[in-house]
């Protein structure tokens, strides 16, 4: 398995387990583009695509996982509020 196979395929491993649904299948054309079906064999749920834009597509496809904010962060930003010109 190649180094691009394994990024398609972990942001693939990332979708099946933001949207709890184990069947996600990734498939490689023979010109060596992806595209993503719901189940092994399923109607393709993009056009073939090159790793980057497979990559980007899976990420903003399903349920998306909240961005963690710390206490420094909230700190932060109320800082930077504070300190705005209005």
């Amino acid at each position: 398995m190649s180094g691009r196979s394994t990024r398609a395929t972990a942001a693939v491993d990332r979708l099946k387990a933001r949207s709890g649904n184990p069947k996600y299948s990734m498939s490689r054309t023979g010109s060596g583009l992806f595209f993503l079906t719901e189940a092994p064999g399923g109607p393709p749920l993009c056009a073939p695509l090159e790793l980057d834009d497979f990559v980007a597509f899976v990420n903003g496809h399903g349920p998306q996982t909240p961005r963690r904010v710390s206490k420094l962060d909230v700190a932060f930003e109320k800082q930077l509020n504070k300190k705005a010109p209005g």
